[in-house]
């Protein structure tokens, strides 16, 4: 797609991507399909990291804008000021963790697609935290590979829809399944690791993303008291099983970004070490060394 700079601005090609998808007469974007959805995301998200971002960003928000354009119509200039003020308002609306690039997620918020696909990004309706993740994980795992293969991802997404009293036929089912896979799967081996699919399945909050973490003076007996109570779901006093894989999935967020299900078992050898008393579970001590550790670490 051919773009040309001037010391003014940048210029819009004719050749528009997003302008297929446009109604010839409203201009109003028509309601995309799956497939259609994958297009699109694949064609702006070049290096395939799984965000739109930098230059992938620009060029998006340039052919989103200039896409209500007929084609016989000569290329709009957008000033460089004027892309800047677009971006902001633009990642004001839908860049909702504030990261400063579009993920899938956030894309789905923005363009107009068939109800049942879009109702399998649980937009309005994300999970309470990573502990309910891993049970589900744990849940759709059936084979305990590691991985949410093809076939299961097949199950999670039917089982989603029959939950929300949605029926597919099994041809669009397929569909769904292959497009969130491709469009999930960003190391391309065909399966969703860990971290591919919390992308897919986010939570509301990692809430030790919160400021209050970021060095040991600021960290209250009360902040350990609400993140114990997020982790203690069954509330019996301790944090234990997948109320342990939650926590560390959300101190692995903090770490990297890219993780599998071997990650975290190493990782749980090494918080693991703050279990004194052996019992596999971590009461409220425990938990209260690993959060001042991770605080200390932080400041550092």
């Amino acid at each position: 797609m051919g773009e040309s700079a001037s010391n003014s601005g940048l210029t819009i090609d004719k050749k528009n991507f997003l302008r297929q998808f446009r109604d010839t007469t409203s201009k109003d974007l028509h309601s995309l399909t799956a497939h259609q959805f994958f297009q699109i995301w694949m064609h702006y998200d070049k290096d395939g990291n799984g965000y739109i971002e930098g230059y992938e960003l620009d060029n998006f928000l340039r052919e989103f804008v200039s896409s209500v354009v007929d084609k016989e119509v000569n290329p709009e200039n957008i000033s460089s000021t004027m892309l800047q003020e677009l971006k902001q308002s633009f990642m004001e609306a839908y860049d909702e963790n504030m990261d400063g690039r579009i993920e899938i997620s956030e894309l789905a918020q923005l363009l107009p697609m068939e109800e049942n696909f879009l109702l399998l990004f649980r937009l309005d309706n994300p999970l309470e935290s990573s502990v309910e993740f891993m049970k589900i994980w744990k849940e759709y795992d059936l084979d305990g590979s590691g991985f949410i293969e093809g076939d299961e991802l097949k199950e999670f997404l039917k089982d989603l829809l029959a939950e929300i009293k949605k029926e597919v036929t099994e041809e669009k089912l397929i569909e769904y399944t292959d497009t969130m896979l491709q469009l999930f799967d960003t190391n391309r081996d065909g399966k969703l690791q860990l971290s591919e699919m919390a992308k897919l399945l986010p939570v509301k909050e990692n809430f030790l993303c919160r400021q209050v973490f970021k060095g040991p003076t600021n960290l209250t007996k009360d902040d350990i008291e609400s993140v114990f109570n997020l982790y203690d779901r069954d509330h019996n006093g301790f944090i234990e099983e997948e109320e342990i894989h939650g926590f560390l999935k959300d101190l692995l967020e903090l770490a990297k970004e890219d993780y599998d299900t071997d990650d975290l078992q190493d990782f749980k050898v090494v918080i693991m070490q703050a279990d004194l008393n052996k019992d596999g579970k971590i009461n409220k001590s425990e938990l209260t060394m690993v959060l001042l550790a991770l605080a200390k670490h932080n400041l550092e």
